[in-house]
């Protein structure tokens, strides 16, 4: 007769809650899994499914009980890891924000806003725009995919203990969160640099004809030269998406050993 005691169901419990912890926290801060268009049901069966099959491939960590101090603590302590991972990766979109924010001021359009189920806010429709296609270059690139590797990889950068992190890999994450700004600026850079031109030449051509009104001429002009520049930029957006991802991946890796 097959019997089954209170110390084997802690060790089950102990096996799959902690994993499961992590895996809660990563894809609910990760872009794509943390979508707020997703229906919270889906993410939990995703959320569920993953960590079902993670959890047979990652090494055996100490038997804690989740109902005790000690288990609450690497709950919590699991959950926070996921999150900073998840986090690592926004950044990456989050840089697509600050470019179209950047681009929608120069070329006139920061009063045209649209509602973002990702930032849960209004958002410009240039910075939407820009972040849906990053999506679409993150899912061909099959990052999505590359989450779930990184998360299985990362219970062997960081194994579940009881012991504390260190606080260098939080060091780490704050470093990187200023790749929003550089890589915000740097993706908007042609954009820029091509109405700073415009608005220099509408600026001479208001200085020798005084009598042609700036704001009827000027507003056409930069909105059609911003698209245009924006057109021409997407051929090299991809390549730059591709390297910031990377970035994002090894960030993760190294975040993690610095915890550890």
């Amino acid at each position: 007769m097959l019997t089954v005691t209170s110390a084997q169901i802690e060790a089950w419990l102990a096996l799959f809650a902690y994993p499961v912890a992590r895996t809660f926290g990563m894809l609910g801060a990760a872009p794509i899994f943390g979508n707020n268009a997703i229906p919270r049901r889906l993410k939990l069966i995703v959320a569920l499914a993953v960590a079902i099959g993670v959890t047979p491939v990652i090494p055996e960590g100490p038997v804690i009980p989740v109902d005790s101090w000690n288990g609450m603590l690497v709950l919590l302590q699991q959950s926070l890891i996921g999150i900073a991972m998840g986090l690592t990766m926004r950044v990456v979109f989050a840089a697509l924000d600050l470019m179209g924010e950047i681009v929608s001021l120069q070329m006139g359009l920061s009063f045209a806003t649209f509602f973002d189920p990702i930032a849960g806010g209004q958002t410009a429709v240039v910075g939407e725009f820009l972040t849906l296609l990053s999506s679409l270059i993150f899912l061909s690139l099959n990052g999505h995919l590359l989450m779930v590797d990184t998360l299985a990889h990362s219970f062997e950068w960081l194994p579940i203990s009881p012991a504390t992190v260190h606080a260098g890999g939080w060091v780490v994450l704050v470093r990187f969160g200023a790749t929003v700004f550089a890589a915000g600026l740097l993706m908007a850079f042609p954009v820029i640099t091509a109405l700073l031109i415009t608005n220099i030449a509408l600026g001479v051509l208001t200085r020798a004809a005084p009598q042609l009104n700036l704001f009827a001429i000027g507003f056409p002009i930069t909105l059609t030269v911003g698209f245009v520049a924006l057109m021409l930029s997407l051929n090299h957006l991809a390549p730059l998406l591709q390297h910031f991802y990377d970035q994002g991946f090894s960030t993760i890796g190294a975040m993690l050993r610095a915890l550890r």
